[in-house]
């Protein structure tokens, strides 16, 4: 019996034994599904760690989650980890996941596949239910799946589905009969769908178990169908229902009657209207605790008669943003009407209440959270607050409160613990009454006027604070600091956009609290250099700092890092900070980002940077004089999304080979330096990098090749390798970067053909070819509609255009100028509908300019100079509006922000409320971005010089150039309608007529030149109202008459801008009007109408010459008449034409 004992003993054992061997990992059979399953999801990159190698866990894969116990798979996250190449997209979109590749994971309880654009889930064998049948949670957002996901044989036998989220797909059907069998769901979603009309819900009376019901963004009207009956909604255990963004109306209130247990009820963004009753409406709802109606249009809430029955049921919470427009509703009667809830938002709403004084509120009020953000009062609101007790947080910001701060009402009101009067025009002193409320935890005063020298008494007795932002006012800092010596639980602390001045000679005062944030950037200083605030040695706990833009100067303190190890952002952008980066001694681990740029710092990047900062995730040391190497190390950094910023130093050397193979590098900025040599391959084929800027630098040599075949999937985003000795041809691994949106070659010494491959590049936006050896035709597939700035000027292009770029509506910028383009411009012109920016300047081109430029009401800059255009000015070219455009200027093809220190669950000393809610988070904001760099420019030549436009002036600026073509006839006066231009230059053509009066109507204009022409005439007296006008010119044409009066602008011009007019006369021309013989001195002077002036001018030259002509024919008949000799002579001479004609 022992021995049997025993044996069962031992068996047992191996069971156990053999059971931990299976169980150190997942299954393999499990492993191999997995790795099947990858396929599908193309996870190249996001599912790096899923690897077919024997043995490997995968319970340790992204996305896994296994059973702790058994190491079965319970848990799949695939959420967003299907990638597709952009050309794969065009041909197939959809994917149809095979449902039988779940079958192997038994234990299967949750499975999220949303935003991976699957379509349907199939298998002709397996049905859904079978596959999922332990499903507890499926999340299938953001989707293609349409009613068929929910049908019968898929789902109707999930009997243990809890959790089903189906937002954002393409369900239609109105009837939700299909749900009926997943009796124990607790929670649907199905918002964001095409569900609209009156859809029936009533199927759902019968799942007892659903707590949570989300129909939100759809255009549902009505909750019941037509085919319902008169059945009730009767969803009695119902308790969170989302009916925003729908087209609901007031008839919604009467059939919510059936939801007795509903808590939270959310009708946002609605079509209810008019008078509500919300007493009749919580009546009927009487355990709701949170009610929001923002975003509808009620003229009212009806206020309660009985005032000693008025309690509101169990709200606790009321969200009514956006629903007081028209100045209609009182915010006393508000508050009273709604005195029994907690909290109250009424965020951008429109009041018409006149506060004068306390009395006006009569209301014993349970409010403790009152947000009033961006709403407008007749006047201010806060000397009438005081009747709210027992309000603890109060929010007016950029609510247009003006004035000074009241001394009664706001300040009795003791239990404040939050106020926030930020984004205002309040100004003044902080009156003294402001220390009554000594509960003050949180104060953001930021974006108001407010003045202050050295210490406040009224902030120096808010002991209590945590988190206060002085920004954007006038207060002298750091003197107002010194009201914060006692403050010992202050963990937040912004100042930024105050005056800045020089610390006081007193004593150096100890301050009682150890800051989190400190922010102290862009403060206005008239001193030349001032130093870091004495008190910041104390600090030893700061999370992150920022003294940016200050004109601080000496040496970087990077004591600061010594003295607080826990940083994570050490900002300190431009400052005047000089020296060797001299780093600290010790390591800080915990450093995210450091910003030392645009300084005065010289010397190399330490080699030790990586140890002593090893979990950078941002560095910016750009604009300062640095010199030496790229540290190597750099590539070893191994955080994710790393940002890299050394560009407008003095490095040289090359680009290290660890660099450039770094997996973690996101953005590489390296512009304007002294870097030389080949450029690695290795820096292309970065699974990781996005954004890649190495212009102005020396590098040279042809753009490296890349095998194709290791081209990672998703790769660079922009690359810009301008302004470099580059050479040889476009490399084609270039075509493969499908999400390429800028590329940039420009001035380089690139050559051959423009590849008809860049086409195939759909999401190209940006394209500089310019300055570099391109020949041949410009590709006629360039119609990309993606493209918006297309550069290609200063290459050796030739052919004609007619069958490139016409299809682009997107098209901005069209710059081919100094090419040998030729033939006419064609009329398809006119489909770029978007153009603003068209540079043909220095070609062939001949015909007429084509009267469809004039469709393009967007064109703010034509240059269609040094060609041999000729025919009219079309006068059509005053509908434009000429008006400023930042599209012309716009680069921000990509942009993804890096965020800033936070952890979650960690406020540093704020509640979620006030980090989140109000803009306490903000103080720990850091200005690091992944975004584009570029900028657009385009060269332009007005005031006899050529200037290269950027930025906001780029979108101001505006002009036309015709000149040096051949073209005839007179300047349109329609022309003087472009009100908004800035250069018009038409000289050098063979133009005719007068100067148009109607020029007088350009007050924009700055450079107005009109020489080289055939104009004649006076130049319009009126041109000298053109009081922005800096250079003039109308020389060498046939103008004729007196100068305007050197007054205003024209007291500027000298001789130049008249020469070679042989009739043209007075200042500062050498000519005196008075001793001129000439034609036009004869005109009346007393005419204001210079086209009358003109035409009597060649009034006068026709007479004169008709009298002469009669006079010398008289002469010689007389002289025949007289002299025989000579008449004999005459006749012969006659006659002899006659015989030999």
């Amino acid at each position: 019996m022992e021995a049997k004992s025993l044996w069962v003993l031992l068996t047992t054992l191996l069971f156990i034994i053999q059971g931990w061997r299976q169980t150190e990992g997942c299954l393999e059979q499990e492993r191999i599904a997995l790795f099947q399953l990858k396929s599908f999801f193309n996870g190249n990159y996001s599912l790096k760690d899923w690897l077919d190698v024997k043995g490997s866990d995968c319970c340790e894969w992204e996305g896994v989650e296994c059973n702790i116990t058994t190491k079965r798979v319970i848990g799949l996250y695939l959420g967003f980890t299907r990638q597709w190449d952009n050309r794969e997209w065009i041909s197939d979109p959809y994917g149809y996941l095979n449902v039988s590749l779940f079958l192997p994971f038994e234990e299967l309880q949750s499975l999220d596949l949303s935003g991976n654009e699957i379509a349907d889930l199939v298998d002709n064998q397996v049905s859904v239910s079978s596959a999922f049948n332990n499903l507890e949670i499926l999340v299938l957002t953001q989707n293609y799946f349409n009613d068929s996901i929910l049908s019968s044989e898929k789902a109707q036998t999930m009997m243990n589905l809890e959790v089903l989220n189906l937002d954002f797909n393409f369900l239609s059907n109105n009837d939700l009969a299909y749900l009926k069998g997943l009796s124990s769901l607790e929670s649907l979603s199905i918002g964001g769908n095409q569900l609209e009309g009156s859809i029936g819900i009533t199927v759902l009376n019968n799942m007892t178990k659903l707590k949570k019901l989300d129909l939100s963004a759809n255009k549902i009207e009505s909750l019941q169908s037509p085919h319902d009956g008169e059945g009730p909604l009767n969803l009695t255990n119902l308790e969170e229902l989302n009916l925003n963004q729908n087209s609901f109306t007031n008839y919604l209130l009467a059939q919510l009657s059936g939801f007795f247990n509903l808590k939270s009820l959310s009708i946002r963004n609605n079509q209810l209207k008019g008078s509500i009753n919300i007493k009749e409406l919580l009546d009927t709802l009487s355990n709701l605790e949170e009610l929001d109606m923002s975003g509808n249009e009620v003229k009212e809430f009806v206020p309660i008669k009985n005032k000693e029955n008025g309690s509101l049921g169990k709200l606790k919470v009321a969200n009514l943003n956006g629903v007081f427009y028209n100045r209609t509703a009182s915010l006393i009667q508000l508050l009273e009407t709604f005195s029994s809830v907690n909290t109250i938002h009424l965020r951008g709403n429109y009041f018409n209440d006149t506060f004068s004084t306390q009395d006006q509120l009569h209301v014993s009020s349970k409010i403790e959270e009152l947000v009033l953000d961006r709403s407008s009062f007749n006047n201010n609101i806060l000397q009438s607050i005081g009747a709210l007790a027992s309000l603890k947080i109060l929010s007016l910001s950029g609510c247009g409160l003006s004035g000074t701060l009241p001394t009664q009402g706001w300040c009795d009101l003791r239990k404040f613990e939050v106020l926030d009067l930020s984004e205002n025009a309040l100004k003044g002193t902080l009156p003294s009454c402001l220390a009554n409320l000594s509960s003050l935890h949180y104060l953001d005063i930021s974006g108001n006027q407010f003045v202050g020298k050295g210490a406040s008494t009224a902030l120096a007795n808010l002991t209590l604070l945590r988190f206060i932002s002085l920004s954007r006012n006038l207060f002298e800092v750091p003197s107002i600091f010194i009201s914060f010596a006692n403050h010992s639980h202050l963990k937040v602390l912004s100042s930024d956009q105050n005056k800045l001045v020089e610390e006081p000679t007193i004593p150096t005062w100890v301050p009682k609290f150890q800051l989190k944030a400190f922010r102290l950037s862009n403060c206005t200083t008239k001193e030349l250099h001032i130093e870091i605030l004495k008190f910041l040695y104390y600090q030893n706990n700061l999370s992150i700092i920022d003294l940016s833009y200050n004109n601080f100067g000496g040496k970087v303190p990077f004591w600061l890092l010594e003295n607080n190890t826990r940083m994570e952002a050490f900002l300190m952008k431009g400052n005047s900070f000089i020296g060797h980066l001299n780093l600290p001694s010790h390591p800080n681990p915990n450093i995210s980002f450091v910003d030392i740029s645009d300084n005065e710092i010289q010397g190399p990047i330490p080699a030790n940077i990586c140890s002593i900062f090893p979990q950078l995730n941002g560095l910016n040391l750009a604009g300062n004089s640095l010199q030496g190497n790229i540290p190597p190390c750099l590539g070893s950094l191994t955080t994710s999304n790393l940002l890299l910023d050394l560009s407008h130093n003095q490095l040289s050397g090359g680009i290290p080979e660890m660099l450039a193979q770094s997996d973690s590098l996101r953005f590489l900025r390296l512009s304007n330096n002294h870097l030389s040599g080949k450029i690695t391959p290795t820096i292309f084929c970065s699974t990781s990098l996005r954004l890649l800027y190495l212009d102005g630098n020396n590098f040279e040599g042809n753009i490296p090749s890349i095998d194709i075949s290791t081209f990672p999937l998703y790769s660079l985003i922009d690359m810009d390798l301008s302004n470099n000795n580059l050479s040889g041809e476009l490399p084609r691994w270039i075509w493969n970067v499908s999400n390429l949106n800028a590329l940039a070659v420009s001035n380089n010494q690139l050559k051959g053909l423009i590849p008809m491959e860049l086409c195939y590049l759909d999401s190209l936006r940006i394209l500089d070819l310019s300055e570099n050896n391109f020949s041949g035709p410009i590709p006629s597939c360039f119609d990309a509609q993606s493209i918006i700035h297309l550069h290609l000027s200063k290459n050796r292009l030739s052919g004609t255009l007619t069958n490139a770029f016409f299809n682009s509506s997107s098209l901005v910028t069209l710059d081919l100028s100094e090419n040998q383009l030729s033939g006419e411009i064609p009329y398809q012109i006119g489909t770029l509908s978007a153009l603003s920016v068209l540079l043909l300047k220095a070609n062939y081109f001949i015909g007429e300019i084509p009267i469809e430029i004039c469709k393009l009401y967007s064109l703010s800059i034509i240059d269609l100079s040094q060609n041999k255009l000729f025919g009219l000015i079309p006068s059509c070219l005053s509908h434009l509006t000429l008006e400023p455009n930042d599209e012309k200027s716009s680069t921000k093809t990509y942009w993804e922000g890096s965020g800033g220190i936070f952890e979650p669950g960690n406020y540093f000393g704020m509640t979620e409320f006030e980090f989140f809610t109000l803009r306490g988070g903000e103080s720990f904001d850091v200005d690091f971005e992944i975004e584009n760099q570029m900028e657009e420019k385009v060269d332009y030549t007005t005031k006899r010089a050529s200037y290269t436009y950027k930025g906001n002036i780029l979108e101001y600026m505006s002009g036309i150039d015709l000149s040096c073509n051949r073209l005839t006839g007179e300047i349109p006066i329609e022309i003087g309608n472009l009100s908004e231009i800035r250069s018009l230059n038409l000289s050098h053509n063979n133009l005719t007529g007068h100067i148009p009066s109607t020029f007088s109507k350009l007050k924009q204009i700055e450079s107005l030149d009109l020489s080289h022409n055939k104009l004649i005439g006076r130049i319009p007296a009126q041109l000298t109202e053109l009081y922005t006008l800096a250079v003039f010119n109308v020389s060498h044409n046939n103008l004729s008459g007196s100068i305007p009066s050197p007054k205003a602008q024209f007291g500027t011009f000298d001789e130049s801008s008249y020469v070679a007019n042989p009739f043209l006369c007075g200042p500062p021309l050498h000519k005196n009007c008075s001793d001129l013989d000439s034609p036009s001195t004869t005109a009346p002077s007393t005419s204001n109408d210079e086209e009358e002036s003109g035409l009597m001018d060649m009034y006068i030259f026709w007479v004169t010459f008709f009298v002469s002509y009669v006079i010398m024919l008289l002469v010689i008949i007389l002289i025949l008449y007289i002299n025989p000799y000579w008449r004999q002579a005459w006749f012969s001479f006659v006659e002899h034409c006659i015989k030999t004609c």
